[in-house]
């Protein structure tokens, strides 16, 4: 096992990418030498992966090999998440998006110390309790506009990006833009996990995620261009841009729209929360 000091985790609220990567290297090992038995005994159906500068570890092999690439170019663990992170939202959108949340625990080796990031968004100002009331509800359908929080993930990648990462923040959404624009080949899992007709209600849902009109097959190639244009103005504008800009005004206009209750000083105000992480010996 990857020494836990070395270990960082980071994920939206509905999927985790893992990247792991020494300051200057990393020598994967185990508590207890292989033996026959340990090695029949591990449940897997795979070889063990064993490296010496770093390693990255998602879901889907294009987010990973796209964090493997910010390490080749220099990049630290935080830059590989922040990039996969960004990529799992084109390639695994059931699982993963810059519209939900994000959480991190961070083991900084030169402070010796571990951190974490709580980047969950707040509901609107104007939606509390007594408002639910003044509406007669005792309780509110999780897929309704009223269940909205504000989105944390990008402030997530922004807070970590500026505090710990090395590269450009442009340079992170590189390969999730390249994905979104060009295409990729769903893979078998993630194409039976698709979403399909049952979500024709939603339009624009619809339309962005079954574009010929019926849930995308294995190998079928995969596009979402205004996915890309998403990217593209966080990599020209920065990660801010999706709380003060045209991004918050397009999600407000359609809460207003579908019946939510998001502001635009929602957006502005939303920061997320640096934690001491909880901890105890084992």
């Amino acid at each position: 096992m990857l020494d836990r000091r070395k270990f960082l985790q980071l994920g939206s609220t509905l999927s985790a990418s893992a990247v792991a990567h020494g300051a200057t290297n990393l020598n994967a090992r185990t508590e207890v030498p292989f033996t026959k038995l340990n090695v029949r005994n591990r449940n897997q159906n795979r070889s063990t992966l064993i490296c010496s500068q770093g390693m990255v570890a998602t879901s889907q092999p294009l987010a990973a090999q796209s964090g493997l690439d910010i390490l080749k170019t220099g990049g630290n663990a935080v830059d590989a998440a922040i990039a996969a992170n960004a990529v799992l939202s084109v390639v695994e959108p059931m699982s993963n998006g810059p519209g939900g949340d994000l959480f991190a625990i961070y083991w900084h080796q030169k402070d010796k110390k571990l951190y974490g990031l709580n980047a969950s968004g707040r509901s609107p100002g104007n939606w509390n309790l007594n408002a639910a009331k003044d509406l007669g509800l005792d309780q509110i359908d999780p897929y309704s506009p009223l269940s909205w929080s504000v989105p944390g993930c990008v402030s997530g990648w922004e807070a970590l990006a500026s505090r710990f990462g090395q590269l450009k923040f442009s340079d992170l959404m590189t390969s999730a833009i390249h994905y979104a624009e060009e295409g990729f080949p769903l893979s078998p899992v993630i194409a039976d996990g698709w979403i399909g007709r049952e979500s024709s209600q939603y339009s624009n849902l619809y339309r962005t995620f079954c574009p010929k009109g019926a849930r995308p097959r294995f190998g079928d190639w995969i596009r979402n261009k205004d996915l890309a244009t998403f990217f593209k103005i966080l990599a020209d504008q920065g990660p801010g841009a999706f709380y003060k800009g045209e991004i918050a005004e397009k999600i407000i206009r359609y809460s207003e729209k579908v019946g939510g209750r998001f502001s635009m000083s929602d957006f502005e105000n939303h920061n997320c929360d640096w934690i001491e992480p909880v901890s105890s010996t084992y």
